[in-house]
């Protein structure tokens, strides 16, 4: 474990500065660059670039104050090589209650970084948030319409695009991938904007020196890119498609949730800190807050055209072109949570391999189903949620060595039917809530 690391890493680097940062304006595009500093050891410079044909509003101010909040969010990759208990914000003003927001952000967020590494640390020392810089702080007239859409080339988000396509939408991608633009392709959308974010490569010469390292909360950063881009796309509404699942903690008994920032209480801070600081009526939300993992994929599995391209594997977006490695947790629940409502076959098509049989993932199956310490630090569903699936896929005729297992150690009865949850907690608008109740009606009586 790396506490010993920790304390030693504060003691000999016990500041980090967010320094600076641009904004650039190209042809078509934005691009932001970002300062970081540990004295003492070494200077960061990331850049993200939002590219799109179609930007729309352009105030210089308002662009300037949404991405100072941006980096904001990139420092966290960087300050957790060393943990530095004081960070020092430069590049501009936040009050106490920001630094307070953003600390909780930071500790929560690194919630699973901690566990991980074995870090004892409560919120009140994790670091101190001081700010010296100027106030960057601006507003601006704004009327926006329709939906600025996240898209990550998995069910959920094919799931959103197939509910959403005749509303005016633009697509959002970080980092973009093939399955999540065949994904835009085969559902009809053509208006969409790109961002590449580039990490500086000597973070990773760090990890390779033996610094801290470890998972650090995405979804922020994809929250506040996405307010900038819903601003230069001139959309009302960002969209995701984060499930009510996602609020289930990873470690049991805690708060460690890998998942963190994609719960509703995340959701809940991003919308209050937006309405308080950024003055613009852009509506962040979950289209799929209110449904389980369950029903997510009792949707996916009637919109075939889907199955062919859509991916989620960790693993295998490592490879070109994305493949599903299936030997991860996250093909083994993807696998799992759509087997209630796909034929064996089906599934093998998809994955190229039948993950019930294979006596190598039972590890993997057991932390799924809730039978281990944790369920495994990955985007999955819940335990609940999991052995339901189990339960109807053997209903169902599936085989393999895996659901053997399970039925001779565990075998029992969901007292949840899942294919009928609602969860009430969301910040999803009215007429969007119909929508997806309107789209659970055609499945479940």
């Amino acid at each position: 474990m790396n506490q010993e690391k920790f304390i030693e890493f504060r003691k000999t680097y016990p500041k980090f500065v967010y320094q600076n940062y641009e904004v650039v304006a190209l042809e078509n595009c934005y691009q932001l660059t970002y300062d970081f500093v540990i004295p003492g050891l070494e200077e960061f410079h990331p850049s993200i670039t939002i590219r799109s044909q179609n930007i729309q509003n352009k105030d210089e101010a308002y662009i300037d104050y949404l991405a100072f909040h941006i980096g904001l969010v990139e420092l966290v990759s960087y300050w957790k090589c060393t943990c530095s208990p004081q960070v020092e914000i430069q590049a501009g003003y936040l009050s106490e209650k920001q630094c307070q927001w953003f600390l909780k952000l930071y500790y929560w967020g690194l919630g699973e970084f901690r566990y991980v590494n074995g870090i004892d640390c409560t919120m009140e020392d994790w670091m101190r948030i001081t700010s010296s810089g100027t106030s960057k702080e601006a507003t601006v007239s704004f009327q926006g319409t329709g939906n600025l859409i996240a898209v990550g080339g998995g069910k959920d988000s094919a799931v959103s695009l197939e509910l959403l396509k005749e509303q005016d939408n633009t697509c959002f991608m970080i980092n973009p991938k093939t399955p999540g633009i065949e994904c835009m392709k085969v559902a009809g959308y053509t208006d969409y904007l790109t961002v590449e974010r580039k990490l500086d490569k000597k973070l990773l010469a760090l990890n390779d020196r033996g610094f801290l390292n470890g998972h650090t909360p995405f979804s922020a950063l994809v929250a506040f890119v996405s307010y900038l881009c819903a601003y230069f796309m001139n959309r009302k509404y960002i969209v995701l498609s984060n499930e009510g699942s996602a609020n289930e903690a990873t470690v049991l008994g805690t708060n460690i949730n890998h998942q963190y920032s994609k719960t509703y209480e995340f959701e809940s801070d991003f919308a209050w800190y937006t309405t308080t600081y950024f003055h613009t009526d852009i509506h962040y939300f979950s289209l799929l807050r209110c449904l389980s993992e369950l029903q997510i994929a009792m949707l996916f599995a009637h919109y075939p055209k889907y199955h062919s391209i859509f991916k989620s594997c960790n693993v295998g977006s490592k490879e070109v072109p994305w493949k599903w490695c299936c030997n991860c947790p996250k093909c083994l629940f993807v696998y799992i949570i759509l087997s209630p409502f796909l034929t064996q076959k089906e599934l093998v098509d998809i994955f190229g391999e039948d993950l019930y049989d294979k006596p190598s993932l039972l590890t993997t199956f057991l932390e799924l189903l809730g039978y281990q310490e944790t369920k495994p630090f990955e985007c999955v569903g819940t335990y609940g949620e999991v052995r339901y699936a189990v339960q109807e896929a053997i209903k169902g005729g599936k085989t393999g060595y895996l659901l053997t297992y399970y039925q001779e150690h565990y075998h029992e009865e969901s007292p949840v039917d899942y294919r009928k949850c609602f969860y009430e907690e969301n910040h999803i608008p009215p007429l969007y809530q119909q929508l997806v109740k309107e789209e659970l009606a055609k499945y479940v009586s």
